[in-house]
């Protein structure tokens, strides 16, 4: 019978710490070649939006689907979690915290990655819902010392740094002048220039997945040594950091890799302490697979959850 899971009882059973290793694990697979992600899309509805974005990973026994609904009152997500050797449905999961999770992971994991050695400050741009998770995974994976954040709300600033424990920066150049930073906007015009870097910095642009949207200027490509994403063919599709630059001759997408190859040994990634690195972060189907089936394992193991 499948199960129900609901985001209390995923808040539950899951870590940042949890996720992080579950979304390196499935970037480990990916690059065996054992897992098939397909990309997002959206289907237009009455003053909304559907997504919809599957991945079949037959390492961990399980293919499924993420699908949403975005409206200006609200977004609600569901995981829909499929045995790969059987026709079984195992679980619907609800996951608004489950995609909160894995998408501040995969910022970890490149930054466990990617990040030069020694890294201890973190820059956040952004203090929403997804820039918690952003904090909370990278401090998981590497030993943060400092957090210094920005948004343009003062209130809602205020408020973050208290929880999160992080500095208030007065503007955005200054939390951009750490070892890492994360852009997790919703701007649609940049929010960080390459100039701004120091150099080593590794940046994890995570906020824009519309070709209409940048959080990054063309000087910061064209300063990263090294470029990678969690997928080429989400990239072309969705991300308007690198398709922009491509198509003005700053980037070619030859000189994109993806997370998995760094993670898989392929590429080293970082070639000096000094290179600035761009992780761009769009959100995968494998990734959502991945810690559903976590959560799933939990929670049959813990008697969480509802039958249906």
């Amino acid at each position: 019978m499948p199960l129900y899971l609901r985001e209390a009882d995923v808040d539950e059973l899951l870590s940042a710490a949890d996720a992080v290793e579950a979304v390196e694990a499935c970037f480990g697979r990916i690059a065996r070649g054992v897992v098939e992600n397909r990309p997002r899309y959206r289907l237009g509805l009455e003053s909304g939006l559907m997504h919809v974005m599957s991945a079949a990973d037959l390492e961990l026994g399980v293919a499924g689907l993420k699908a949403y609904v975005s409206f200006a009152e609200g977004t609600k997500f569901v995981v829909a979690l499929f045995a790969a050797d059987r026709p079984e449905i195992l679980a619907l999961i609800e996951a608004d915290r489950l995609g909160q999770r894995r998408t501040g992971a995969a910022s970890a994991v490149a930054a466990r990655h990617l990040a030069r050695e020694g890294a201890a400050s973190l820059g956040i741009i952004g203090c929403g819902w997804q820039a918690e998770s952003q904090v909370e995974s990278i401090r998981s994976a590497l030993p943060i010392e400092r957090v210094v954040a920005y948004c343009r709300n003062e209130e809602r600033l205020s408020e973050f740094c208290s929880r999160m424990g992080a500095e208030a920066a007065e503007y955005n150049r200054d939390a951009a002048e750490q070892d890492i930073v994360v852009t997790v906007t919703t701007s649609r015009d940049p929010v960080l220039r390459g100039e701004w870097l120091r150099p080593g910095a590794l940046v994890c642009a995570v906020g824009a997945n519309r070709l209409e949207a940048r959080e990054l200027d063309n000087a910061l490509v064209e300063r990263a040594t090294f470029v990678c994403c969690d997928s080429k063919e989400q990239a072309l599709v969705e991300a308007g950091d690198l398709v922009e630059p491509v198509e003005r001759g700053v980037l070619d997408w030859l000189e994109v890799h993806e997370l998995a190859e760094v993670v898989g040994g392929e590429v080293a990634g970082r070639q000096s302490q000094d290179d600035i690195v761009l992780f761009k972060s769009l959100g995968i189907a494998a990734e959502d697979l991945a810690v559903a089936r976590l959560v799933l394992d939990r929670a049959t193991e813990r008697g969480v959850g509802t039958s249906l």
